[in-house]
């Protein structure tokens, strides 16, 4: 199912940022195999061996396919699932989430607002202020640190 590229959504806002269409061709030219299958394909990467599921740096974790700023590392802990976990987005309408059943499991996915990227899942374990766990792939994120 291939998309035309720059496709936009329109909601209506002033200033909300345009939707990223891009066919599965484009998305393969631009990501790593990994990256593809994680981001376009909702898969999952190992725990304990994505690039960040111990990063301690400072800075903000963007999404890899479009670069949205997706969560601060300061709502960054360590879960000990293996995978990069947040208790909060960077913004409320970066990401979106939406009912996943597979696996036999009924779980909440995370995707990016902007493109929809596979990004992980969200469970309501996690620590205060929110209550919740985002446990992500680091494949689906690109972090950009202060020094940057």
């Amino acid at each position: 199912m291939d998309k035309a590229v720059g496709a936009a959504a329109s909601d209506g806002q002033q200033g909300a940022p345009e939707k990223v269409v891009k066919s599965d061709d484009e998305w393969r030219e631009e990501l790593t195999p990994e990256q593809y299958q994680v981001a376009r394909r909702a898969g999952t990467e190992r725990a304990f061996t994505g690039e960040y599921w111990d990063t301690k740096a400072k800075g903000m974790y963007n999404c890899r396919c479009c670069g949205t700023a997706l969560f601060d590392s300061d709502t960054k802990y360590d879960s000990g699932t293996g995978w990069p976990s947040f208790y909060a987005p960077a913004a409320d309408d970066a990401v979106a989430t939406k009912r996943d059943r597979s696996f036999f499991m009924v779980r909440t996915e995370v995707l990016c607002a902007r493109c929809d990227a596979h990004l992980g899942h969200v469970f309501p374990d996690g620590p205060v202020p929110t209550g919740l766990r985002y446990c992500l792939n680091s494949a689906s994120l690109k972090l950009e640190t202060e020094d940057d």
